[in-house]
């Protein structure tokens, strides 16, 4: 079985709980640009909130390129802006200090394309989360393996969906919990600071529960 999906920055925890599932995820970075989506967002939770934390693209998010050619605008500091909110939300979470070296370089290093960043944000979690899977960057060409074998999940979570089609999250204790109560289907960077090493175990449970 197969998965497939759109290149999102970070993706929720959602997207993890289903792509455990596979030994196999496509990323079709051929398929258009979509504005409000989170292919350049991704969703973290501070003492106020959630927070939208948005890669800024060249040419804006009017603009029809295919994924794969949609560039950052780094003009913008968004590495820098990003990784602060980050440490400002999560400096207090039981795994934080775990993950903070690696992904403090991370964020220092150079990118042109969005699909790029997001490829190397997807491979970073599923390193940590020990997930044994292949993954691939290309375009979808329907039947090529046989359509009974694809999961079509392309344009299936978006900022708007998460909230309203997936009302059974995964649930673990985050760091403001008891002070704005349980915040759903964050970005994986959430279970990941909050849970660490027992992130992948809380997602196959989940996942086990026949969750979708």
């Amino acid at each position: 079985m197969k998965l497939l999906v759109e290149s999102q920055y970070f993706p929720s925890i959602t997207l993890f709980r289903m792509s455990i599932q596979f030994s196999d995820v496509k990323f079709d970075i051929y398929e258009p640009w979509r504005k409000m989506s989170f292919r350049n967002r991704c969703v973290v939770v501070g003492s106020n909130g959630p927070i939208n934390l948005s890669i800024p693209v060249v040419e804006g998010r009017e603009q029809k390129k295919p994924m794969k050619e949609v560039m950052i605008d780094n003009r913008k500091p968004w590495q820098l802006q990003h990784w602060r909110t980050i440490v400002s939300c999560y400096n207090r979470s039981p795994w934080f200090s775990f993950f903070e070296p690696e992904l403090d370089d991370l964020f220092r290093q150079p990118v042109e394309l969005l699909s790029d960043w997001n490829r190397i944000c997807f491979e970073w979690v599923t390193k940590k989360l020990g997930m044994d899977i292949y993954t691939d960057y290309s375009v979808y060409v329907p039947g090529e393996n046989g359509d009974g074998e694809v999961v079509d999940w392309r344009n299936k979570l978006t900022p708007k969906t998460l909230q309203n089609e997936f009302p059974e999250p995964v649930k673990y204790h985050q760091v403001f919990e008891d002070r704005i109560g349980f915040i759903p289907n964050l970005s994986i960077l959430d279970l990941l600071f909050c849970e660490g090493k027992n992130a992948r175990q809380i997602l196959v449970a989940r996942a086990q529960d026949g969750g979708f």
